[in-house]
């Protein structure tokens, strides 16, 4: 079986309206995708900067797939969350992007969204705080039905990836 292995990290990010945030993230691959080791999703930390805009959270990364074919490629994909003063967790957007399919250390800059909703949901999103969440969240990497979102940019989350390959020759996978 061809083998891609991922190591990186998650930075950070800026660009939201307030800096102490958190990111939920995870990988999604098609059914022709196995993981050998390491985790599909998790959490970072709470960064709270008080001298720059960019929330830096240096999350680790490190996962290792054996595939037979190129179908369903991985993305990964992340919730960004903000935390107010009284511990209340707000969402400010979702974000996909691929895993870059070539050999070496990429540098990615994953643009966000976050669904806008009606005008009374924006209304009573502005006084008590919160705002409309997907009910499915498999809508941030499968674009089926997104485009039936009424959406607005959020900030940039910054990921280092390393990429390795193997034996993607020997069995046929042409990358």
């Amino acid at each position: 079986m061809s083998e891609l292995h991922v190591i990186g990290q998650i930075i950070g990010a800026n660009g939201f309206p307030n800096n102490s945030l958190f990111c939920k993230w995870g990988i999604h691959a098609g059914g022709a995708w196995k993981i050998l080791s390491g985790l599909k999703e998790g959490q970072t930390q709470i960064d709270n900067p008080e001298l720059d805009d960019m929330s830096c959270w240096a999350h680790p990364i490190d996962i290792h797939f054996a595939t037979k074919g190129l179908q369903g490629w991985p993305k990964i994909h992340f919730q960004v969350w903000y935390r107010d003063s009284i511990g209340r967790n707000e969402l400010y957007g979702y974000g996909y992007c691929h895993i870059p399919t070539s050999p070496g250390i990429h540098q990615i800059e994953c643009t966000t969204w976050r669904p806008v909703g009606t005008y009374w949901e924006q209304i009573s999103s502005a006084f008590l705080g919160g705002g409309p969440q997907l009910k499915n969240p498999d809508l941030i990497y499968d674009g089926s039905d997104r485009f039936k979102l009424k959406t607005q940019a959020m900030g940039v989350i910054h990921l280092e990836l390393s990429i390795i390959t193997r034996n993607f020759e020997k069995y046929g996978v042409e990358s």
